[in-house]
């Protein structure tokens, strides 16, 4: 495992971000492991995981001037520390983010922050993408923007779950709307990861037992 991958994996774990128990994912799936942006909760923590975006974007994107979407509400501050760390790499990149009930005084809308001008490109960060829900929220969300087109999205974990079809949900995602979906992590890094301890022996098994039902055959 490249050693970026497992620190990425050690931060998530040691910030309480990545959980092992029994959970119910946005899709409605009983889920034997949890990402959690929300808990996220210290300057510290933020501005990393801000770091570990930023590389990502620009090993992927390079230094083409996007603008970055964070919905809300855990992606919000994934836009923001993004944006903070690519700064510190010399790209000045806007960001914005939804608000969950349009304002109607004020400036109104429901946009806060920059607001893509027509031809611009957005890049949506989320915190993960399990069935392609939260993603294909988003998407209803943009499409209030005229001309404006997404060129990409970054979770923190690849589940490598099936969507709607035997097809993972990231694959579906990019086919239907015709984008890339990059993740820092997928979730046989994190299995890789516990494996290098048998204390992790019972997660290991409920995460491979959970894929064998739900894991991405494509």
């Amino acid at each position: 495992m490249e050693a970026y991958k497992r620190e990425f994996i050690q931060f998530l774990e040691g910030a309480g971000v990545l959980k092992f128990g029994d959970f119910t994912a946005k899709s409605g799936r009983k889920i034997p492991y949890f990402i959690n942006a929300g808990d996220i909760k210290t300057g510290e923590q933020i501005a990393k995981l801000g770091e570990f975006y930023a590389k990502a974007y620009l090993e992927k994107v390079g230094n083409r001037r996007t603008v970055l979407y964070g919905p809300a509400y855990k992606g919000i501050s994934i836009a923001v520390s993004a944006s903070i760390a690519l700064s510190k790499e010399g790209l000045d990149v806007p960001f914005f983010f939804n608000r969950k009930e349009a304002k109607d005084h004020g400036e109104g809308g429901v946009f806060v922050g920059y607001v893509p001008k027509a031809g611009e490109e957005v890049v949506i960060t989320e915190d993960v993408i399990t069935a392609g829900t939260a993603i294909r929220e988003s998407m209803a969300i943009l499409s209030n923007l005229e001309d404006v087109k997404v060129a990409a999205t970054f979770v923190m974990v690849d589940r490598k779950e099936k969507g709607k079809t035997e097809k993972s949900a990231m694959s579906e995602v990019e086919e239907e709307f015709g984008f890339p979906v990059y993740s820092v992590v997928d979730v046989y890094d994190i299995i890789e990861y516990l494996e290098e301890d048998e204390a992790n022996a019972e997660n290991v098994t409920r995460i491979k037992n959970y894929l064998a039902v739900n894991g991405a055959k494509a």
